[in-house]
């Protein structure tokens, strides 16, 4: 059987389908949109940073539109999602507890995230505040006052906090739900009461196919290299599940114009496929993404796929920042066409975008930049603005849209 070759362009649409960014939601969204956006992605990857809408509400945005965000939180108290380390700190499907549950049963080979060795030094404290939440309801870190740490005036050192977060990483604990974005932690046994290990909990050799299994489903078109960062696993060998997984039609062989070495598409996309080959499909979404979307946080896929070089620098010294603080990668139509460093003024009503910074070779038609405005107008309306003000934006874009407009 011949090994169907597709386009570039084609391959970028495949994955932004199973992404769920192949075309708008034609309709208003729902609360159950949130968990079956959660469900398509396998995860949803946490982060705190509030220049503009955190990151999992704008990671749900690019696929919803205009969505009520606590619906997210409501998401999570109602025990359809819970959240764990996955990719990084995740929400995921509440279904999938199993699936993670060996890593909070063999919390040693957690990293930084668990300390043996805090445990040795703080069992009697850590037990005495496991019975205060069984007997006293939830908790959060900031219901325990800090100590001053002598004169040096550092405040922030509560050890009821690192108790806390080494509880959740060894699966004692849960996140019942956020308040202000703030964990609010219970115990595990009352949060799932039907929870028996002995039965959910996959073996770890187990679960890690399983990972790789869903992998190939989350991003679409792979190629092999692609499978282990989604999960954040180690040690990976995939070729003899890989190969399993064609026998049994789960997966397909296909090569990339202009792009070397074996892809695979998922049989989720199977539909899509023809289209694919023949040039017909294309993505219509033009959104601005998240650091931490999935398309985009694995830096190696991006450049490969998309070829968009991209590194958050929210981290890096200011005077070396090459694009700004918290850049929005810029999705028009199945492209990474650019990147956009902008800030919520919340108080003021301002959706501001500091800088936009086109890729090489970008041009700008009258299309593209009415698609472009009207994502940033989306989003901004999202934010509550009433205003879009613009900063240091490419000439075109600036000859066309002045310093920026009324939100309608």
């Amino acid at each position: 059987m011949t090994t169907p070759i597709i386009s570039l362009t084609a391959a970028r649409a495949l994955h932004l389908a199973a992404q769920g960014l192949l075309s708008p939601l034609k309709r208003q969204a729902r609360p159950d949109d949130v968990v079956n956006a959660i469900q398509r992605m396998g995860l949803l990857q946490i982060d705190t940073i509030s220049v503009v809408a955190r990151s999992p509400y704008l990671v749900l945005f690019s696929r919803l539109g205009a969505y009520q965000p606590e619906w997210l939180e409501q998401a999570l108290a109602g025990r359809k999602l819970f959240e764990y380390w996955a990719h990084e700190a995740c929400f995921l499907p509440i279904e999938d507890f199993g699936l993670l549950r060996h890593r909070m049963l063999a919390p040693h080979d957690m990293g930084w995230k668990y300390s043996a060795d805090w445990v040795q030094q703080h069992q009697a404290a850590m037990d005495n505040l496991l019975r205060h939440i069984e007997q006293q309801g939830p908790v959060r870190s900031a219901d325990f006052s800090a100590e001053k740490k002598g004169n040096s005036g550092w405040w922030d050192w509560k050890p009821e906090k690192r108790h806390l977060e080494i509880l959740f990483t060894a699966g004692k604990l849960m996140v019942a739900e956020r308040r202000n974005f703030h964990r609010v932690y219970d115990l595990t046994e009352r949060l799932l009461p039907a929870c028996d290990d002995a039965r959910h909990a996959l073996p770890e050799e187990r679960a890690r196919r399983q990972m790789l299994h869903r992998t190939c489903r989350y991003l679409g078109i792979f190629r092999a290299e692609w499978l282990a960062d989604y999960y954040r696993l180690k040690r990976v060998a995939p070729k003899t599940l890989l190969a399993e997984l064609q026998d049994q039609g789960e997966i397909s062989p296909v090569r990339v114009e202009g792009l070397e070495g074996q892809f695979y598409v998922h049989g989720s996309l199977t539909e899509l496929l023809p289209l694919a080959e023949q040039g017909k499909l294309k993505s219509t979404v033009t959104s601005l993404l998240s650091p931490f979307d999935p398309v985009v946080w694995d830096r190696r896929r991006a450049l490969e796929l998309f070829n968009f070089d991209y590194r958050l620098e929210c981290y890096t010294p200011k005077e070396k920042r090459r694009y700004g603080y918290f850049t929005l990668p810029v999705l028009h139509r199945g492209e990474l066409v650019g990147r956009i460093d902008a800030k919520a003024h919340r108080r003021q009503g301002v959706f501001e975008i500091i800088s936009f910074h086109a890729e090489p070779r970008v041009r700008f038609g009258k299309r593209r930049a009415q698609d472009i405005r009207q994502a940033i107008a989306r989003t901004a309306k999202w934010h509550g603005a009433q205003r879009v003000a613009l900063g240091d934006i490419p000439a075109a874009l600036a000859a066309e849209w002045g310093t920026g407009w009324e939100v309608g």
